[in-house]
């Protein structure tokens, strides 16, 4: 086990005067917290939290933080309180402590909500105080290095959460010998013959050998001393993870992966690194397109490096990096290396605070997200994906993530610039929204105070800015039209039952009636009707009760009914139907309907209406294969009435033998019928037939199969029919 001294002596290295003693008191306390508990390996639990604060002493962290790392499991796992620690450590360690904390005695309905909220509520405490992740990170580290102790099942579910969340975060802070050890852990748990072979391989490739390290090594180093360059040169293989995704991206083997090794060279300042890319260029070939400069332009979690891959010694591809001291010890160290903390109490300047400006993009959209669920489905969204740098008119960068659009740029401007973004120009050219940006384009939004976002940037959006803003505009709109439609259901229905739905709204009995459902607002109780979770008939049974104290609905309705019946019968008039209605829907004024594309339905068919939350009722012919999977109670019943004089859409199917001419004789008849082609297609088989497909426009069901019987009669049709 880790010992106290080897912690602090690592903490005095790169800190001036350290309070060791505060690290010293926290071991103790530490120590007879635990005292008696073990570990699954057998070992005493106070290993893991020494283990834990060594991590964050080779991340050069301060003593707070180090401090927090050994006492980071006492309030969760002893009868340690928050409180003592804060009395006995200072307010700082505290909060740090608090932050890591997990949360153990909440109540959820899921595995998955409880793994989210608890990411959640890291994200949220990093934003109070980075160091939060960095104790969080060492702590599931160690908890990788030693996973060999835990059953299969719970190896392969942590090590699935820490590539998917943990990882992505490290890499995000730029702890880039972190994020990869443990990407390899959780390779070697999730694909435990994946790694080996890779292992294997990598030990028994050529390129590999010590000698060829050695070899390209010492050709560098004595080119830097030919010209007079101070550097070092390192080599090393590289991690299995990255090799192990380039074999999936690229479709390779092993053994067509040439680049294994990576060799860094370290310069003494930003002109020298310039000046070795241009040597190494000249004694190497470069591989075109293997070029990425990240010191003009940063990453975001500030890590700054020039990289080129060239066909090195023996006709190899190596990759090479570029960088000086300080970049290298950002490189290593990624956010350690710039969060300063210079006073006590003190969490970082404002110029740090600003380099984390992605994690405050985290928390805009994570504010608006209710389902913790779809709060992860973002986050992984927004971690995993590469970056692309581009520019607004100003010259200002903005970081997005690879194949993001105009729109994902407007919302990373402001929220308010996407909800009114109307077009974009690109380099100063006009180009669709949907147009995938490239590295250094320069945007331009053109805003239009009328325009609304659109569903249909959901289909192009990567961002998870974008996507949580677009999908809280189309919730909050649908929301409008279900109650819209609530409203119009509620009154018509009322007027059948006898029941006054606009004045018992005016005399206040609804704002009554939600109250008696559980709901905060009438608009509330509405809703849950528009989206067809509360029947209309359901909610005026209930105001009824209310307006006629002891008397129930259906007891008036069969009342009505029975003194109906003994009425004389009148011959009625038929209603004539008002021209232009086009449907007629029973209980419901005809608003908020649609044709449902899958069946489009024709004037003359029997038809039935499904009502879709928060977008009105569609309409579907009585026959849809998809209305075996509706539910029931959402169904209505709706007919033809006043059809409007105009052109519906039809799909139709012709097979007939393949010969010349075929296609002019199918079209001719249309034509000739009135029947407009609005698209098609035509393919010839192997059997010797001929397929055609065609979406027609016709004015009702008898216009169709009137011009469906005219094909069938033409000799070398042999099927003519309507398809869906």
């Amino acid at each position: 086990m880790i010992r106290i001294n080897e912690i602090t002596d690592k903490v005095a290295t790169y800190i001036d005067k350290p309070d060791l003693e505060l690290i010293q008191k926290a071991y103790i306390f530490t120590a007879q917290a635990h005292l008696g508990q073990t570990r699954l390996s057998g070992e005493p639990y106070l290993s893991h939290p020494m283990s834990v604060a060594s991590i964050l002493a080779d991340m050069q962290l301060d003593e707070a933080t180090v401090t927090a790392g050994l006492l980071h499991d006492t309030v969760e796992d002893t009868h340690t309180t928050i409180d003592e620690i804060e009395g006995l450590f200072g307010e700082e360690v505290a909060d740090i402590v608090d932050g890591v904390t997990k949360i153990s005695k909440m109540s959820f309905e899921s595995k998955a909500v409880a793994q989210a909220e608890n990411i959640r509520k890291m994200i949220l405490a990093m934003a109070e105080d980075i160091r939060v992740l960095m104790v969080k990170l060492a702590d599931r580290l160690h908890n990788m290095r030693t996973l060999d102790f835990q059953p299969s099942v719970k190896q392969r579910l942590i090590s699935q959460e820490t590539l998917e969340i943990y990882a992505p975060l490290a890499n995000r802070l730029g702890l880039h010998r972190t994020k990869r050890e443990l990407e390899d852990l959780c390779l070697k748990y999730l694909k435990p013959d994946v790694y080996e072979q890779i292992d294997q391989g990598v030990a028994s490739h050529h390129t590999s050998g010590q000698a060829y390290i050695d070899k390209v090594t010492g050709l560098i180093t004595e080119m830097l001393k030919e010209n007079e360059i101070k550097g070092r040169v390192a080599g090393r293989t590289k991690h299995r993870y990255s090799i192990y995704t380039k074999m999936l991206q690229q479709n390779l083997g092993l053994d067509q992966i040439f680049d294994l090794i990576a060799f860094r060279i370290i310069v003494g300042s930003l002109k020298d690194c310039y000046a070795v890319l241009g040597l190494i260029h000249s004694i190497w070939k470069p591989v075109t397109g293997r070029f990425k400069d990240y010191i003009s332009i940063p990453k975001a979690n500030m890590y700054q490096s020039v990289h080129t891959t060239v066909i090195g010694p023996d006709g190899e591809r190596i990759e090479i990096q570029i960088r000086t001291e300080e970049m290298n010890k950002v490189a290593e160290y990624g956010v350690a290396a710039h969060w300063q903390y210079k006073e006590k109490g003190k969490k970082g300047s404002n110029r740090d605070a600003e380099r984390f400006t992605w994690l405050r993009q985290i928390l805009d959209w994570q504010r608006d997200l209710q389902d913790p669920r779809e709060f992860m489905a973002s986050l992984r969204i927004d971690l995993f994906q590469d970056e692309v740098y581009v520019f607004t008119p100003r010259g200002d960068i903005k970081e997005l993530p690879e194949g993001a659009t105009p729109v994902d740029f407007a919302y990373a401007v402001h929220s308010k610039v996407g909800d009114q973004c109307a077009g974009a120009k690109v380099n100063g050219r006009l180009v669709p929204l949907g147009t995938v940006l490239k590295n250094g384009d320069r945007v331009e939004i053109i805003t239009d105070s009328h325009r609304n976002p659109s569903r249909d940037w959901l289909k192009f959006v990567k961002t998870a800015r974008a996507k949580t803003r677009i999908k809280q505009y189309i919730r909050t709109e649908e929301r409008a039209r279900s109650i819209t439609l609530a409203k119009e259901m509620l009154e018509k229905e009322g007027r059948k039952l006898g029941v006054n739905y606009a004045k018992a709204l005016k005399d206040g009995h609804i704002h009554k009636l939600a109250e008696e459902f559980s709901f905060p607002s009438v608009d509330e109780l509405l809703s849950q009707v528009g989206y067809s979770r509360l029947t209309p008939r359901k909610v005026l049974q209930k105001l009824y009760a209310m307006l006629h104290p002891g008397e129930k609905l259906t007891e008036k309705l069969a009342e009505d009914q029975r003194k109906a019946a003994e009425q004389p019968t009148q011959a009625e008039e038929p209603a004539k139907p008002k021209k232009g209605e086009g449907i007629k829907l029973s209980g419901v004024d005809d608003v908020l309907f649609r044709f449902a594309s899958c069946c489009n339905p024709l004037p003359g068919e029997p038809i039935v209406g499904y009502i879709t939350r928060g977008r009105g009722v569609t309409i579907h012919a009585h026959d849809c294969t998809n209305i075996k999977g509706f539910e029931p109670d959402r169904i209505i019943s709706v007919s033809w009435e006043g059809v409007e004089d105009k052109p519906y859409p039809a799909k139709i199917r012709i097979v007939s033998r393949d010969f010349k001419g075929a296609l002019s004789q199918v079209t001719a008849l249309l034509t000739s019928d009135d029947v407009n082609i609005h698209s098609g297609s035509f393919q010839s088989n192997v059997d010797g037939n001929a397929v055609m497909e065609f979406t027609v426009e016709v004015k009702d069901l008898q216009q169709l199969y009137g011009v469906l019987d005219k094909i069938r009669l033409v000799e070398a049709v042999t099927e003519a029919l309507r398809v869906s």
